[in-house]
Formats: structure tokens, C-alpha cells, sequence
């Protein structure tokens, strides 16, 4: 991981120079909890400007990045950062849990993230990745693979939104996912288990569903329905 970094980088300042402030790691990638086949490095690459200039230059660093299977860098200028706390909290918030700073400055460190639309973003995701969820799980229902792989690939997400809504709740928030998982238990009454499987054939822990995948597909999305109700009912 280091070696494809130190490449990203360079790549950057070639493509950048003097515009970059900073370059960030964020994510699975920075906390330690990376999983080679699920796993993404996402970035963070702050410039001086984003134009239609940076986006040109910007093309050879783009495809090398989403080559080596990670999504491509989020390019934003420092005024950007600056000014987009209050739209983006969950992100920023989770930037200055868990980060890394490959070059440049700590531009996140210093932030002061607005929590006014803490909550209703946190339901806004919950809501949205559930009806795709749902939506998605229709289409492969008779097909165990399929539908195992659909709950693997979304555990991570809702573990993720899961931690921030035991923050917003008021509550001490776990880094890693299963002590997170761990506390929607004690402070909201949800059953951890199916988190706890996804998590095992996510990590390969285990390499085969203990029950039916519609079967734990059932109490997966119940216990998701708990959480969107409870955060539902977190006083802004």
C-alpha cells in the first residue's frame, strides 16, 4: 500500500505542482482496517484552485488510480474544504477520526465541523442505502451467491453510519467496526449478530452463511430498520 501511494503522490505533484496543498488518506486505508477485496483507498487532494485546467491535467492520475481498483481522488480547492463542513459532516467528521496526510498540510485538523445537518444527514444515508439495498436484494433474491455478496458488500457502509449515529446520539464512538457494532446492542437494542456474520465472510474469518442468505437477509435489514427508526427519533 505504501509503494502504490508514493506513486499516487508523485503522480499528483506532476500533475499539479505547486497547486497541491495537500494530499490526505481517508477511510478503511488510514484506520487499519483495510481488506485487500473490499477495501478502497480513498483520497482526499486539496489544491490551491479547481478548474477546468486541474481537471485536464488531472486525466493520466485519474486512470492510474481507478486502475489499481480505488475510486478516484476527491479534488477540492482549500477555500472548498473550508466551506463545506456543514454540507458534509459524516465525511469530514470522519476525516478527523481517522486520516493520514501523504504531503503537504493537515488542512483537516484545524476544521470546525458544523453539526446542524449532522443528523438529518446521517438519516438521509441510512434511508437511501436501505431502499437500495432493498431494491437491489429484489433482483437477486432466489440466488444465495448473489445475495450473500449484495449484504457483504453494504456492511461496511452501515457499520460506518451506525458509528455516527451512536455520535449523534451522544454517545462514546468505537473506531473499530465491532466494538461499534458491539455498542448498537448496549445503546439501541440491536442485534449484532448478522454484522457480526457479514463481517466474518467480509474478512475471512468464515466462507459460508451459517443460515440461507434470505434468511440472514431478513434479520440484516431489520436490524438496519431499528437503526434509520432510531436515528429517526435523535433530537437535532
Amino acid at each position: 500500500m505504501d509503494k502504490l501511494l508514493t506513486q499516487l503522490v508523485d503522480k499528483i505533484n506532476n500533475a499539479f505542482g505547486s497547486k497541491v496543498v495537500s494530499v490526505i488518506l481517508y477511510g478503511s486505508g488510514a484506520d487499519g482496517e483495510i481488506h485487500k477485496d473490499y477495501s478502497d483507498l480513498n483520497i482526499l487532494c486539496v489544491l490551491t484552485q479547481v478548474t477546468s485546467a486541474e481537471l485536464s491535467a488531472a486525466g493520466g492520475m485519474f486512470r492510474f488510480w481507478r486502475e489499481k481498483g480505488n475510486p478516484s481522488p476527491l479534488l477540492m480547492s482549500e477555500e472548498e474544504v473550508e466551506r463545506s463542513t456543514d454540507a458534509f459532516p459524516i465525511e469530514f467528521k470522519d476525516m478527523q477520526a481517522n486520516r493520514k496526510v501523504l504531503v503537504g498540510k493537515d488542512v483537516i485538523a484545524t476544521l470546525t465541523v458544523s453539526t446542524v445537518n449532522y443528523r438529518t444527514q446521517i438519516e438521509h444515508e441510512l434511508r437511501s442505502k436501505m431502499l437500495r439495498l432493498r431494491q437491489k436484494a429484489a433482483g437477486v433474491w432466489d440466488d444465495d451467491s448473489l445475495l450473500g455478496t449484495l449484504m457483504v458488500d453494504s456492511s461496511a457502509t452501515f457499520v460506518v453510519l451506525a458509528r455516527h449515529a451512536l455520535r449523534a446520539a451522544g454517545h462514546p464512538v468505537q473506531w473499530k467496526k465491532r466494538d461499534a457494532i458491539t455498542e448498537l446492542k448496549t445503546k439501541f437494542g440491536i442485534d449484532p449478530e448478522p454484522f457480526y456474520t457479514l463481517l466474518d465472510l467480509r474478512e475471512g474469518v468464515t466462507r459460508k452463511l451459517p443460515v440461507a442468505a434470505n434468511q440472514l437477509f431478513e434479520r440484516y435489514l431489520a436490524q438496519i430498520q431499528i437503526l434509520v427508526q432510531t436515528v429517526d427519533h435523535i433530537e437535532n
